[in-house]
């Protein structure tokens, strides 16, 4: 796999570093996956969650650590998830590509919408 091609996120990957981002401490499977229904009106189940969270980690978009554990999970830690700073770029790189290419589709673009 060339280098380019490791560094590129799938929407489903990119959505989840999103939310993760946007959880901030509450970055953790279960509640990334009821946001994750919530912001796109699509469900989708906690094991594909989990993997893509893994997927990500793996790569070093994401860190991990165990939070404390709670009375309400039976004493249970939950994995909460953050962002790296290369998934950052990552990221930064993935909005850069779709802001450009929606700036090229007809109709669309800045200039044409009056944000010049």
């Amino acid at each position: 796999m060339d280098k380019m091609q490791e560094y590129r996120l799938g929407e489903f990957e990119e959505v989840m570093m999103l939310l993760v981002g946007i959880l901030h401490e509450e970055a953790y499977t279960l509640k990334i996956e009821e946001e994750y229904t919530r912001q796109t009106q699509r469900s989708s189940s906690v094991g594909a969650v989990h993997a893509s969270l893994n997927r990500l980690e793996k790569k070093g978009f994401l860190k991990s650590k165990m939070g404390a554990p709670t009375a309400k999970r039976g004493g249970r830690r939950k994995r909460i998830y953050a962002v790296t700073a290369l998934g950052d770029r990552v990221l930064n790189d993935a909005r850069h590509l779709r802001l450009s290419l929606w700036n090229q589709y007809p109709g669309f673009s800045r200039n044409q919408l009056g944000y010049a």
